[in-house]
């Protein structure tokens, strides 16, 4: 029981923190990067304040994920529902990429 609720409570900080990034990333006025130690530069991007609502809004729906993961694990109990959220933090992670990419290149200035 008590290893449970570290998981939860841990879920819990991880998913505030993503929510949080795309919340920052909605309200910010400069374009939001995605990788560590880069900089998307303003003369880059053709709308900012698209390309970043689309950032914040996947960045929401990631920590958004972990919240649905930790319900998932109550209703199915925490072996089945501990491999599917170790599953889908890997496969999300991917998807993220792919969606980042995506966003950048849409809104990247020619």
């Amino acid at each position: 029981m008590g290893g449970s609720i570290v998981f939860y409570i841990g879920l819990l900080i991880c998913a505030t923190v993503f929510i949080a990034i795309g919340i920052f990333a909605i309200k910010k006025k400069t374009p939001m990067h995605f990788w560590s130690g880069t900089e998307v530069k303003a003369e880059e991007i053709t709308d900012t304040k698209a390309y970043n609502r689309e950032n914040g809004i996947m960045w929401i729906a990631y920590g958004s994920s972990y919240i649905i993961c930790a319900i998932l694990r109550l209703v199915l109990g925490s072996a089945v529902g501990g491999a599917l959220f170790i599953f889908w933090s890997l496969f999300s992670l991917v998807i993220m990429i792919i969606v980042y990419k995506y966003i950048y290149k849409k809104y990247k200035q020619e």
